[in-house]
C-alpha cells in the first residue's frame, strides 16, 4: 500500500502517523479502502470461530442421531401382556342355580368382587348362604365377613360368630383368627380369653400370620398365659417370616432380653415348624 501525502505540505507521511511532522496537519485516514491490520485479524477470527461453532453442532447432531439409532435397537422389547382368565359366567351360574355349592361360592365371590358381574354384596349374600347351608367352608367363613361388616346383609356379629365357627370347625385358618378376635373383644359370644387362645393356637399352626403374631405377643407380654419368651420368639419369628412388621419389631425387642440358651431353642423351634393340615371337628 502507497504512503499517505500531507494534503498541506505534499509530505509523505508513514502509515502510523496521527499528524504531519513539518507543518502538524493531521493526516487524512487511508483512501485506498483497506482494512487495518488489526481488523483484518479479528475478521479472520471470527470466520473461524463461526466454522467451529457449526463443526460442533454437526457432530452433536451426529452424536445424538447415533445415541437414538442405539437406544432404539437395544431397548428391550415390551413383555407381552398376561390375559385374565375369562371366566364363564353363564356357565358358573347355571351350575350355581342347579344346586352345586362350589359353584354357588363361586358365583357370591364374583359378586362381591365384581369380577364379570357387577359388583353387588347382597347377590353375594344370597350365593354365600346358599352355599354355606350345603356345609361349604368357605363361603361360610365369607357369609361371617359379610354379617360382621353389615355388607349385602344386617350387621349381625352374634350372627358373623355362628358362621365363623362353622368355619372355623373345618378348618378355616383364617375363620378360626376371626373367631379368635371375636372371643378376645365379646363380640357376638361372650368375653373368653381361653376361647381366643384356642382358637389364635389352631390358625397360627395352620401358619396364618396374624394368628402367629398375636399368640407371640400373648406368651410376650404374659397376657392370658405364662411368660414364655421361647415360645413368644417362636411365633413371632414366624409372623416376621410372612412380613408383619410389627412381628419383626417385637421379636428384636425380645431377642435383647434372651439368653443366648433361649435364642438358640427358639430358633431351633422355627426351623422345625411344620404347618398342620385343616382339622375337621365332626358334628
Amino acid at each position: 500500500m502507497d504512503n499517505r501525502k500531507c494534503e498541506k505540505c505534499g509530505l509523505e507521511l508513514q502509515e502510523d502517523v496521527s499528524e504531519c511532522p513539518a507543518c502538524g496537519t493531521p493526516a487524512a485516514a487511508p483512501t485506498d479502502g483497506a482494512l487495518p491490520a488489526a481488523h483484518k485479524s479479528d475478521t479472520k477470527k471470527t470466520g473461524v470461530k463461526i466454522i467451529g461453532i457449526i463443526t460442533v453442532c454437526l457432530l452433536a447432531g451426529l452424536l445424538v442421531a447415533a445415541w437414538a439409532t442405539t437406544h432404539k435397537a437395544t431397548a428391550p422389547a415390551p413383555e407381552p401382556k398376561v390375559e385374565e382368565k375369562k371366566i364363564d359366567v353363564e356357565a358358573v351360574k347355571a351350575k350355581a342355580e342347579a344346586g352345586d355349592a362350589q359353584a354357588q361360592r363361586e358365583l357370591g365371590q364374583m359378586y362381591a368382587r365384581g369380577q364379570s358381574v357387577p359388583e353387588s354384596y347382597t347377590e353375594a349374600a344370597k350365593w354365600y348362604r346358599k352355599a354355606a347351608d350345603k356345609g361349604n367352608a368357605e363361603a361360610q367363613a365369607a357369609l361371617g365377613e359379610l354379617h360382621e361388616a353389615g355388607q349385602g346383609v344386617a350387621r349381625d356379629e352374634t350372627e358373623a360368630a355362628k358362621w365363623y365357627r362353622r368355619a372355623a370347625d373345618q378348618g378355616v385358618a383364617a375363620a378360626q383368627y376371626d373367631l379368635a378376635v371375636m372371643y378376645l373383644m365379646g363380640r357376638g359370644v361372650p368375653q373368653s380369653t381361653v376361647e381366643a387362645l384356642k382358637w389364635y393356637r389352631q390358625a397360627a399352626e395352620q401358619g396364618d400370620a396374624l394368628a402367629q403374631f398375636n399368640l407371640g405377643m400373648r406368651y410376650y407380654e404374659a397376657n392370658g398365659v405364662v411368660a414364655d419368651p421361647v415360645q413368644a420368639y417362636q411365633w413371632l419369628s414366624l409372623a416376621s417370616a410372612q412380613a408383619i412388621p410389627d412381628a419383626t419389631k417385637a421379636r428384636a425387642d425380645l431377642k435383647g432380653k434372651m439368653t443366648s440358651a433361649q435364642i438358640t431353642e427358639g430358633e431351633r423351634r422355627v426351623s422345625a415348624f411344620v404347618k398342620k393340615p385343616p382339622t375337621r371337628v365332626v358334628q
